[in-house]
């Protein structure tokens, strides 16, 4: 099970970090990602972080350099670090978790457990 938070209402340049946390071991053992969905549009990839740390995180290429996707595995923990953030980024985002191939973290359809939630908002 995952609940995500740390959503909220932010000026444009501002910045907020979200959290997801999880039961158990769950990324030690899954791939972690966040996805978004604006209204009226599809749920779009954000960031990956691997399981196992081998491999450097992805990222949509409209939030690179913006946001760093990280977790804390003592934690049961992931994290995404928003800043610089835009009215375009105004979405719900969600986090999830796959154990499909790294190569596929960008496809929400191969991630199995998804987190509820969380609103973002940023003013202009």
């Amino acid at each position: 099970q995952l609940q995500a938070s740390g959503g909220g209402l932010v000026q444009a340049g501002g910045s907020l970090r979200l959290s997801c946390a999880a039961s158990g071991r769950t990324f030690i053992q899954f791939h972690g990602g966040w996805f978004r969905q604006a209204p009226g549009k599809e749920r779009e990839f954000v960031a990956a972080i691997s399981r196992n740390g081998a491999t450097s995180p992805r990222y949509a290429d409209s939030v690179k350099g913006r946001f760093t996707i990280s977790k804390d595995n003592a934690k049961n923990t992931m994290y995404l670090q928003m800043n610089s953030l835009e009215p375009e980024d105004t979405a719900v985002y969600y986090c999830a978790v796959t154990t499909i191939l790294w190569g596929y973290v960008e496809d929400a359809r191969r991630y199995t457990n998804w987190g509820q939630g969380t609103q973002v908002t940023v003013s202009s």
